[in-house]
């Protein structure tokens, strides 16, 4: 994969502060977590999801002191270089929890504004998704690619939900009207794994609702490089952006069913 020098070089240092901060996932697993709550009972975090941003947020530092960070646990920087690292240290903290395999590290690098590229560590399979946009993505170093499915009816669609009651039942009653038009629906519980399995032609398409900067930037990173299209559009009222991942040739119908489906009503 022929890539500029420079953002290589950034996806190397994200992959490797990546690969620390699972580590960090792995070890807590075998002890006993102290779990806080945040914007309501079900939006949880743990010292893990710390320990794993500090693990990230001085990789960076060390070897980049000029560069911007935001993690979700927050860390935040300013930067003169031009260079910002989007940091989600623990996607997914409710399946760490549960001890589910769906969890993973996303780090997201903005330059000069613009998204340029993203990894993703899912930490319970030890699978690493990189990619860089306009010059393709791999997981585990094998190169990966969207699969360009175009038929919505066969289309196997993930999603995700907001921790507040009333948002998820509005979401609930969207998906219903969803779910009768597509093959099936997967609810993994982290965006940035989700994307990435959009990515590698696991997933068909992906949408959500309400996600932040840490929940989509790694991912919506690798699936573009992958060849997906990512539409992040804004909503009238929260929970915004609406963001939808698909093939090229499925993306414009799953926004279309979607927009039937009640997901630009108010929330």
């Amino acid at each position: 994969m022929r890539v500029p020098g420079d953002v290589a070089a950034l996806v190397v240092l994200a992959t490797r502060v990546a690969g620390a901060a699972a580590r960090v996932h792995r070890a807590g697993l075998g002890r006993t977590q102290e779990i806080a709550t945040k914007s309501t009972a079900t939006d949880m975090v743990t010292e893990v999801d710390h320990e794993a941003e500090r693990v990230i947020v001085d990789g960076i530092a060390a070897e980049r002191p000029d560069d911007a960070i935001l993690g979700e646990e927050g860390a935040q920087r300013d930067g003169t270089s031009g260079v910002r690292w989007i940091v989600d240290p623990l996607d997914g903290t409710t399946n760490y929890i549960y001890r589910y395999p769906a969890f993973g590290v996303s780090i997201g690098i903005e330059i000069d504004g613009v998204l340029a590229a993203g990894v993703v560590h899912d930490s319970a399979r030890d699978r690493v998704y990189t990619g860089i946009v306009g010059a393709g993505a791999a997981c585990n170093g094998a190169p990966i690619a969207v699969r360009d499915h175009a038929d919505l009816a066969t289309a196997l669609v993930a999603t995700g939900f907001q921790p507040q009651p009333e948002r998820r039942g509005w979401q609930a009653g969207v998906l219903t009207r969803v779910l009768p038009r597509v093959r099936d629906i997967r609810r993994g519980g982290s965006a940035a794994i989700d994307l990435s399995c959009v990515a590698s032609g696991q997933l068909d398409a992906f949408y959500e609702v309400g996600l932040a900067e840490w929940d989509m930037a790694a991912g919506t990173a690798i699936a573009r490089a992958a060849g997906a299209t990512v539409h992040m559009l804004p909503r009238a009222t929260a929970p915004t952006p609406l963001l939808v991942a698909a093939g090229p040739r499925l993306v414009d119908a799953l926004l279309a069913l979607l927009r039937e489906a009640g997901i630009e009503a108010p929330g």
